[in-house]
């Protein structure tokens, strides 16, 4: 049984790793870079990029991460985490039909209405070099978040968790895209419960250790 998880460390496919940290999978880790971050994506001695044939022939679209797991090829990030957890099972997969519809709500919740406004504070208060940032648009985006931190609040105020009342794959989905949002406290303050979740789901050993492997990874 072979896993191979094709993106780099900066950028969603984070969001598998760690799934798979949590599961104690043994995968094999393809590290396909953005096509936009190299200046010669033709050049011969370039790395495997998300335009590269090979890659294609895994995720025609050209985006990153995708899955290989025995022949079956998948793409999009929180999908890809849905399917291992539910190969899997254990706690951290949805328990009956109830608990995967939650956990699939909250991850297209995530992807709709936390992750470009969450991509824009962070591109424009720490991505960019300082003279590329936009402070407006950064600004415009906290103010989009901060309905939807305050029903992520509200969810969070029962038990802590997404689903369940433990801690699941519907936690990872939904904290890899607020990570994007860290750089704009002020929004964690107004959302004591969203502050102490991403710090409890921050804290966990594979999360840990995913960080540990981004970091080593050139920027």
């Amino acid at each position: 049984m072979t896993l191979t998880i094709y993106g780099c460390y900066r950028s969603r496919a984070t969001r598998n790793i760690w799934l798979a940290l949590e599961l104690g999978l043994e995968f094999e880790h393809v590290p396909v870079i953005q096509v936009y971050r190299l200046p010669d994506p033709m050049a011969p001695d370039a790395p495997l990029h998300t335009r590269s044939p090979e890659f294609l022939a895994v995720n025609p679209n050209g985006h990153i991460p995708a899955i290989d797991d025995d022949g079956f090829r998948l793409w999009e990030s929180l999908a890809i985490n849905i399917y291992l957890s539910r190969k899997h099972g254990g706690p951290l997969a949805p328990a009956d039909t109830r608990e995967e519809g939650l956990a699939a709500m909250w991850a297209l919740w995530a992807a709709t209405e936390v992750e470009t406004p969450a991509l824009t504070i962070m591109q424009n208060r720490v991505g960019k070099p300082p003279e590329q940032r936009d402070a407006a648009a950064a600004n415009a985006a906290v103010e989009a978040l901060r309905r939807p931190f305050a029903v992520l609040d509200e969810a969070l105020a029962k038990d802590g968790y997404l689903v369940g009342g433990r801690f699941t794959v519907a936690d990872i989905n939904v904290a890899e895209v607020m990570r994007y949002a860290q750089a704009a406290p002020e929004l964690f303050e107004t959302a004591p419960r969203v502050k102490a979740w991403l710090a409890a789901c921050q804290s966990r050993p594979a999360f840990r250790e995913m960080m540990r492997r981004r970091e080593l990874e050139p920027a």
